[in-house]
């Protein structure tokens, strides 16, 4: 039985923000680094440096990205010391939070939608 208790432990995290236990791989097979269900992460690679991070801080997810490929990027950024990371959608991600990420740009514009009427 104890077997099967560090097997659990080993490839499952508790999301710090949401408090979901997830599993660490996707269900087609890929690498998970953030939560299925809210899509936070934790920084625990240092990205400029390289290798782990010191810093342990919660990464929030701001936005999208789209690569050539047409791959879907998520972007986080820490709220402890700020740097940015993208990580690629995994297939069972909130398809609702990420439609509304996707979507933000388009829905609160740096401009008024008024301006559009006048081109």
């Amino acid at each position: 039985m104890s077997n099967t208790s560090n097997t659990l432990k080993i490839n499952t995290f508790t999301c710090a923000w949401c408090g979901l236990t997830a599993t660490k791989s996707t269900t087609d097979g890929a690498l998970r680094d953030h939560c299925p269900s809210c899509l936070h992460s934790q920084h625990v690679t240092d990205q400029v440096e390289g290798g782990p991070s010191e810093c342990h801080g919660r990464m929030s997810p701001i936005a999208i990205a789209v690569l050539r490929t047409g791959d879907w990027m998520l972007v986080h950024r820490c709220v402890r010391c700020d740097e940015l990371t993208s990580n690629p959608v995994c297939a069972d991600d909130n398809q609702l939070i990420l439609m509304r990420m996707a979507v933000r740009p388009l829905a609160q514009p740096p401009f008024p939608l008024e301006a559009l009427g006048s081109l």
